[in-house]
């Protein structure tokens, strides 16, 4: 396995690990999650740099066996903007810890609300004087009154 092939697999790995943590109630994973994900775009794109070359300096080697600045000003302006929004993201979930003594993210009382009237109408416990119609309808879908 070439080395480019194997950090392609760990970029893999670590946006799954990012999305899966970034899906978590809690905000501090949610934190976490997101540091990977930086993580990971840091070693895309220096995966899509090309093999390691002699400094991007001119005068100290031939052109062609530079290495492309490009990339490393981008991979430069990735990190310093995932240090920013860590900085925002933690001092975040350190107010939410200071609030409410916890860093989980609370239900949303509409949204339970809305869910519970789907799946009453999904069962036929909704009239249809409540504007929801069990026929001919994709979920989340109202239908016309």
């Amino acid at each position: 396995m070439t080395s480019s092939v194997a950090l392609a697999a760990v970029v893999a790995g670590l946006v799954a690990l990012g999305f899966v943590l970034l899906t978590s109630r809690s905000l501090g994973r949610i934190t976490v999650g997101f540091v990977v994900l930086g993580h990971a775009a840091n070693l895309l794109l220096l995966l899509a740099g090309g093999p390691a070359l002699a400094p991007p300096v001119i005068g100290e080697s031939e052109p062609s066996r530079m290495a492309d600045p490009l990339v490393q000003a981008f991979a430069l302006t990735a990190i310093v903007i995932t240090f920013g929004v860590t900085l925002l993201l933690l001092a975040m979930v350190h107010r939410s810890w200071a609030i409410r003594g916890s860093d989980q993210l609370p239900d949303d009382p509409e949204d339970r609300r809305l869910a519970d009237v789907e799946h009453r109408a999904e069962h036929g416990e909704v009239s249809e004087s409540w504007g929801y119609s069990t026929e001919n309808r994709s979920p989340g879908e109202r239908s016309e009154p």
